[in-house]
């Protein structure tokens, strides 16, 4: 086996020198990988709690079901009494969707404030806030529905700088032929969020404090608070502002990527209006919102409506899902990195994780609009193999940014994220719309229009990604020859010539590759 092209001698000898698994960037990823954990608790704790709060006056028909076992599910799905509010379905779709019209409104600016003054603050002092309004949460409900409505959106605008400010950082910390490890690791702490979070809130639905409901804000506003101290403590903006790396780890990182101790100073927002890479990320991106945020926020409802599960097993098998996609987005980022190491390119890997990440859970949610209660099981395998194939797109579009412009990666995915809340804020709305009854076949309806998404995002990605650092995305440093041992002569170089001599540049040039 030998080194992929896009990775130089120079570059391997130093990758194989670095530390890695207790390194510090290693580090920041198991310490991103917990905080993703947490930042999704308090993102997706209404999705369960809101089954345990509102007051169901709706009992589930049995007139219509011939099967014994679905009419005893029928009547258990209807146990839990310590409901309090009498929410309609649009107001219950509203509260559901107002995290993102919070959210919406961080993404480029954490993108800017994380690329000039570095995403450590940016993201600790987010991630607070957004811990304290949680833990406000049931004494707002309690007083009005539009305090829990400006709740949402406070917890939506400071867990929303999570993804661009760690894109940021990662564009200083990540190797180019680690990112699928680092960046993998971090963002699948979100779909561990989403287990313990599930896991949890239905347990606390049934045995918590403070009706059930209440528990679940309480103890997931307060467990991020609580890791929030440890992130201050143990991180930092770059590699060269680590006061306890190791010399050859710090070489390493800045020879592949670049000099991290300068910040963005400017933005070339016209050719970043104009990329065509980023238009392709960002359809992408929402195509697959569309079907994450759908999954994340109704699957609980399908749950207990369609397939008839109570409250308790609700919690568990609507985390089920999430476990499956932990796993692929871990393994497949270290198999995407392998295979771009030794035998593919990134743009072979990474359009080859894309395609079978929205073609698989695309025919897999279409199964699932058929799956009755009779063989309910059938319908949560389906949705566990569907959100697995999801944890793919973290080695393709969800890293595509890195690869074409990592010197702008924050402010990057802040656009694409901005664009791609869109889904959390319409498909709540969308399928409350499409489902007043809660039937079988109202719901079928929702499972089509994800597998359309997920077919044009496949489609998308496929044809018209791209992957070399853009123009756009270098800096014209000049570097003196002297300083630099060529020449006795102060001659200055541009922006290829330095590459040419092996020399990487601001510019995170990636590989030597233009």
């Amino acid at each position: 086996m030998g080194t992929n092209v896009e990775e130089t001698i120079e570059e391997s000898r130093l990758r194989e020198n670095a530390p890695c698994l207790l390194s510090k960037r290693w580090l920041l990823a198991y310490i991103a990988f917990i905080s993703f954990m947490f930042v999704y608790g308090v993102r997706t704790d209404i999705s369960v709690a809101i089954v345990c709060m509102v007051i169901d006056n709706k009992t589930a028909s049995t007139a219509n079901i011939s099967d014994p076992t679905c009419v005893a599910n029928a009547n258990a799905s209807q146990g839990y009494d310590r409901a309090e509010f009498h929410w309609n379905k649009g107001e219950q779709s509203g509260l559901l969707s107002a995290f993102y019209y919070g959210y919406i409104f961080a993404q480029i600016p954490a993108g800017w404030l994380a690329g000039r003054f570095g995403g450590k603050y940016v993201l600790g002092v987010g991630w607070t806030i957004a811990a304290i309004a949680t833990l406000l949460t049931p004494v707002g409900a309690r007083e009005s529905i539009y305090i829990v409505y400006a709740l949402r959106v406070i917890v939506g605008f400071f867990s929303g700088v999570s993804y661009p400010a760690m894109q940021s950082m990662w564009g200083r910390w990540a190797p180019p032929m680690e990112r699928s490890k680092l960046i993998s690791l971090t963002f699948s702490g979100s779909f561990v969020g989403n287990i313990l979070t599930f896991v949890i809130s239905g347990y606390l639905c049934a045995e918590g404090f403070d009706n059930g409901w209440g528990s679940i804000f309480y103890v997931i506003g307060a467990a991020n608070l609580l890791w929030v101290i440890v992130w201050f403590i143990f991180v930092s903006d770059s590699p060269s502002d680590h006061s306890s790396i190791t010399d050859e780890e710090r070489e390493y990182i800045v020879k592949s990527i670049g000099d991290t101790t300068k910040r963005v100073t400017s933005t070339p927002w016209r050719e970043i209006a104009t990329s065509r890479p980023l238009y392709v990320c960002v359809l992408s991106h929402v195509c697959f919102n569309w079907l994450l945020y759908t999954i994340m926020a109704e699957v609980p409802t399908f749950l207990k409506k369609v397939l008839l599960f109570d409250v308790k097993s609700n919690g568990l098998l609507s985390s089920a899902p999430f476990m499956a996609m932990a796993v692929t987005s871990l393994g497949g980022g270290q198999v995407a990195d392998f295979l771009r190491t030794h035998y593919l390119s990134t743009k072979v890997t990474r359009r080859g994780a894309q395609a079978l990440a929205f073609f698989g859970a695309s025919g897999c949610l279409l199964g699932t609009g058929f799956v009755t209660c009779s063989n309910r099981y059938v319908g949560v395998i389906l949705l566990c193999v569907a959100v697995g194939f999801m944890g793919l797109c973290n080695s393709g579009f969800m890293v595509n940014v890195v690869d074409f412009a990592p010197r702008y990666a924050g402010v990057l995915f802040g656009i694409s994220n901005l664009f791609a809340t869109i889904p959390g804020m319409t498909a709540p709305l969308a399928v409350g719309a499409f489902t007043p009854n809660d039937t079988q076949e109202e719901w079928q309806t929702v499972f089509y229009i994800c597998t359309g998404f997920g077919l044009v995002g496949a489609l998308v990605f496929t044809f018209f990604s791209e992957f070399e650092v853009q123009p756009w995305a270098r800096e014209n440093v000049e570097l003196d020859l002297h300083d630099m041992g060529m020449d006795d002569n102060p001659k200055k170089m541009k922006n290829g010539d330095a590459t040419k001599s092996g020399v990487q540049n601001e510019g995170f040039v990636e590989n030597g590759t233009t």
